[in-house]
């Protein structure tokens, strides 16, 4: 072994160990010396399976030539890193991560470009459990682009395009929760029954599966359904939708699943909804092939009817209940449309429960007699509804005139519904989410006035110190005399991979940054 190395744990280490913190602590703030002390030796203590997590590479100028080459290495903790401006072959990831100790799989931009993973039968297939998909482009499969077929799976800040039948496809058994954060996916699907979002979960396996989509961009399909899913429970949440052949968001019954194995609902809130071809926008409850018996709940959506559409809610086989509170509905031109077609619906309770609140809708329309407080008119006041821009103009009828408190019916409460819509769509792209503007009294609709101008990145790390520094302080109050090393390090296994001290690394640098963070925030 090299002289300026140690082992640890049977790996060899460059450098050496680093000193305690009590032979160090005159040369520093000793309150800060015990915040680092602290927080290193709650970690040495909570060593688990991510502690030496693996780091691997690849690109063309990297040990690893390919994602195929590292996936069946992969073990809980492990990240991968791909290169950018380069194309990779397709790739099945089967090893499962925990869900302490995720897997991810993480693209890295050069010149801008993501890495491209592209063709096969299908592109990137997920049969591994515990997994994060992040920074990636991806294309060409054949049958489908990314094959979910596991459980606890995020795909976040990805592109899905350009896939001759299914853009994303969830198996019918053996997948559980989904989620899609911050995705772009367009000209994918095929025909009525490949479509560029297409989820499932596994009833049985899975009972409390959760399908969420949010602060996504899906847009100008080739066919199907903008979003399909046959999931448990559906959440989607700040997303725009726009351009589906079929329907921009069918949520029906499993069609693997005996109908009253589960009751399937779905919480819609804070989308933009732009039917620009097809006649329906919305399906809820079944195909014919499989129903929900569930219910659904329509919470500040901007939904804008055009090319051709004449029903935006069409309400099929079984569901039990439809609440619809601060949305609105208009038309990009002077095509009238109905609001609901409900002759194919099958109630689960003998009877319809459709109830709502604050809804915008053009003068006219026939609504709900269970609705209060409907607003009608010929305009419902957009900043610019030819650049689509949603926002509401400060002189709307949306503005300050939605239901702070939505509830549901008393007969068919919604569980654990979102509370409130916080933020607002993607202006059309994949973009850092952004909170929604809020005077007090909300608008109708998706947006508030002056969203796009007011709002503002959400989740920054100020936000999470602000979050996290009570616990901070108590840890630090407990263990002020701990002792642990506080220099990382990365210790050689194999060319291209390293095995890093992540968990303590991690929590030395966080109460490092806090303590600095809380010393200058002392001396304004």
């Amino acid at each position: 072994m090299h002289a300026n190395a140690f082992t640890l744990n049977g790996l060899i280490c460059p450098g050496k160990p680093a000193k305690p913190w009590r032979m160090i602590r005159t040369s520093i703030p000793s309150r800060f010396a015990a915040i680092v002390g602290v927080a290193a030796g709650v970690a040495a203590l909570s060593v688990g399976e991510s502690a030496f997590a693996a780091t691997y590479q690849v690109g063309p100028s990297k040990p690893f030539k390919q994602l195929g080459d590292v996936a069946p290495q992969l073990a809980p903790g492990d990240v991968v890193e791909v290169d950018g401006d380069a194309t990779y072959s397709s790739v099945s990831l089967s090893k499962n991560g925990s869900p302490q100790s995720k897997i991810t799989i993480r693209g890295i931009k050069r010149n801008g470009k993501r890495p491209v993973i592209k063709g096969g039968t299908n592109t990137i297939a997920i049969h591994g459990s515990h997994y994060v998909l992040e920074g990636l482009d991806v294309t060409g499969g054949s049958a489908r682009c990314v094959f979910h077929h596991a459980n606890d799976v995020t795909v976040r800040d990805t592109v899905v395009h350009d896939c001759p039948a299914h853009g994303i496809l969830g198996a019918d058994t053996e997948s559980g929760s989904l989620t899609l954060d911050r995705v772009e996916v367009y000209r994918s699907g095929e025909g009525t029954r490949k479509h560029q979002i297409y989820v499932a979960t596994d009833e049985r396996m899975y009972p409390n599966a959760v399908f969420r989509m949010q602060h996504s961009y899906v847009h100008d399909s080739n066919g199907g359904n903008s979003v399909k899913s046959r999931a448990g429970r559906n959440e989607i949440y700040y997303n725009w939708i726009e351009g589906g052949t079929y329907h921009e968001l069918e949520l029906i019954g499993s069609e693997e699943f005996p109908t009253n194995l589960l009751r399937e609902d779905s919480d819609v809130v804070g989308n933009v909804l732009r039917k620009t071809k097809g006649a329906f926008a919305v399906r809820f409850g079944g195909d014919g092939s499989g129903e929900t018996k569930g219910r659904y709940r329509f919470v500040n959506n901007t939904v804008i009817a055009d090319g051709g559409t004449k029903y935006i809610f069409r309400l099929f086989d079984g569901l039990e209940s439809v609440e619809m509170h601060n949305n609105v509905f208009a038309s990009a031109s002077a095509t009238p449309f109905t609001l609901i077609r409900d002759v194919e619906a099958k109630w689960a309770k003998g009877h319809p429960i459709v109830t709502g609140s604050n809804n915008w809708v053009p003068t006219g329309m026939k609504t709900p007699a269970q609705w209060t407080k409907t607003i009608a008119g010929s305009d419902p006041g957009f900043v610019n509804a030819s650049a689509l821009d949603y926002s509401p103009a400060s002189g709307s009828a949306l503005r300050n005139a939605g239901n702070n408190f939505p509830s549901s019916s008393s007969a068919a409460p919604f569980p654990n519904p979102l509370a409130t819509a916080s933020f607002i769509p993607p202006s059309r792209t994949i973009q850092a989410p952004q909170t929604r503007a809020n005077d007090g009294a909300i608008d109708i609709g998706a947006l508030e006035v002056g969203s796009r101008q007011q709002s503002k990145r959400a989740f920054s790390l100020e936000e999470q110190l602000d979050e996290d520094e009570m616990n901070l302080a108590e840890m630090e109050a407990a263990l002020t005399d701990a002792y642990a090393t506080g220099e990382p390090m990365a210790c050689s296994v194999g060319s291209g991979r390293s095995r890093s001290l992540a968990a303590p690394t991690a929590l030395v640098g966080f109460a490092v940054f806090a303590a600095l963070r809380r010393r200058k925030r002392s001396r304004r």
